[in-house]
């Protein structure tokens, strides 16, 4: 017995003795030279918790800022107060609930399959919480760069999201409403709606100059994004601005291939009747949809891989309807080579503005250009892989345009460290594991 215990008291004392070492020491948190005292975050539905459509409440509790602010806490961060919506819903704007995966028969199908459909049980209204503000999470859903100082845009006219926590709504702006509570700390991300708005919907040009269904004018992102910036940092606040996705190579754009018109013989035969007498001829196995293009002999053509099938192309209208075979898809359901690059360029211009600011008032700066398109090739984070495909990707919610839970945590930490990297602060990871990826029904 003697011999246990003195064999058991030195494991103790060999214990006591690793655990005193530098070398094993828990790295402590820090600010560094920045200050989190009072973070403010500023941006669109990337910046709510959008997810899955619709604004709710789970997806505002674990989007990026409030992961950033409970991590800030560590190292001297105040309270952040979020303008939840209603627990147990969602709603996009239109009365829409969320998405949710479920049980459906395709159209060509007696066998169930999985695919997402509205929660019958998702709705939620946009009850008006203001009197609870100032708030922290200024995240606007639709929200562009150049809305971002316009008063009129929390009007009742303007953005129901906006309007129902501002202070004065048609007077109140993002800005006012991000300076009310006089941040030490903020996060900027905004400009992604100034093009994307414009490629969810195909590329069709609205008349309307005013339609958020247009790419912004890159001079007027520039003024906006100047005096929201300068606004933000006039008391001598720091902060992380971060750039504009490549939203091309998102789920929303990526999920239908180009070429998704798998034929049997007998189909091509039956095509090919029908368009006797034109350019367009079908094949066994995989052929590019037919599109509608007003530049080609027939006012359509098959779609090539330098085109963009629209996540919003009803799929039972693929595979029962004719769409994309007998009927060419419309322009609202594609985007073409031409109109591909026109976006792109935009959002290296926008991206040219955003870190020109960033470097010129000295602020943090996140590549997510750069770091959505790793989402492509895939990512592991402790020993969980995660990419940008569509639903068993695990990053991307069922819009396929926002991130999940899962994707707004890696998110973040790529806002982690891009901080920690400028200002000197040892602020820890989150674990994006132990956040929600997909619910299969």
């Amino acid at each position: 017995m003697k011999k246990i215990n003195q064999y058991i008291t030195g494991l103790l004392v060999t214990s006591l003795l690793f655990s005193c070492k530098p070398g094993l020491k828990e790295r402590e948190v820090s600010s560094g030279s920045a200050d989190f005292s009072r973070y403010v975050a500023v941006g669109n539905s990337l910046t709510s918790g959008y997810q899955d459509n619709a604004l709710y409440q789970d997806g505002q509790i674990n989007s990026y800022p409030a992961l950033l602010a409970r991590q800030f806490q560590l190292a001297g961060g105040g309270d952040f107060t979020i303008p939840y919506m209603p627990a147990g819903g969602g709603n996009d704007g239109s009365g829409n609930p969320r998405l949710v995966l479920a049980f459906t028969i395709p159209c060509n199908s007696t066998t169930p399959g999985v695919s997402p459909i509205f929660d019958p049980n998702g709705f939620s209204e946009l009850s008006n919480v203001s009197a609870q503000g100032p708030y922290n999470l200024v995240g606007v859903p639709g929200a562009r760069a150049v809305d971002c100082n316009f008063p009129l845009y929390s009007s009742s006219f303007g953005n129901p999201f906006l309007g129902r926590f501002c202070q004065t709504p048609g007077t109140s702006t993002m800005i006012s409403e991000a300076l009310r509570s006089k941040p030490t700390f903020f996060s900027f991300w905004l400009g992604s709606n100034d093009v994307l708005l414009y490629a969810l919907g195909g590329a069709v040009t609205s008349t309307n100059p005013l339609s958020p269904a247009r790419i912004s004018d890159t001079a007027a992102v520039r003024t906006n994004i100047q005096i929201a910036i300068d606004s933000l940092t006039s008391n001598g606040a720091k902060g992380v601005m971060a750039n504009v996705p490549d939203i091309t190579s998102i789920p929303y754009f990526t999920t239908i291939p180009y070429n998704g018109a798998v034929l049997t013989q007998d189909q091509a035969t039956q095509l090919n009747a029908i368009f006797s007498g034109s350019p367009i001829t079908w094949n066994k196995g995989a052929n590019g949809f037919l599109i509608v293009d007003s530049a080609s002999p027939g006012f359509f053509r098959h779609a090539t891989s330098h085109d963009l099938i629209l996540l919003s192309t009803p799929q039972d209208s693929l595979s029962c309807a004719g769409w994309g075979t007998v009927k060419p898809l419309t322009d609202a359901y594609v985007l073409d080579s031409a109109e591909v690059a026109e976006i792109q360029t935009t959002i290296k211009q926008y991206n040219t503005i955003i870190k020109t600011i960033a470097t010129q008032k000295n602020l943090a700066h996140v590549d997510i250009y750069t770091y959505l398109k790793t989402f492509t090739s895939g990512i592991i984070y402790n020993g969980i892989s995660m990419n940008a495909k569509y639903v068993s990707g695990g990053a991307f919610s069922l819009d396929g345009v926002h991130p999940n839970q899962r994707g707004y945590a890696l998110i973040a930490n790529e806002f982690i460290d891009v901080i920690n990297a400028k200002y000197g602060s040892t602020i820890p990871h989150v674990d994006p594991t132990r956040y929600q990826g997909i619910l299969l029904p």
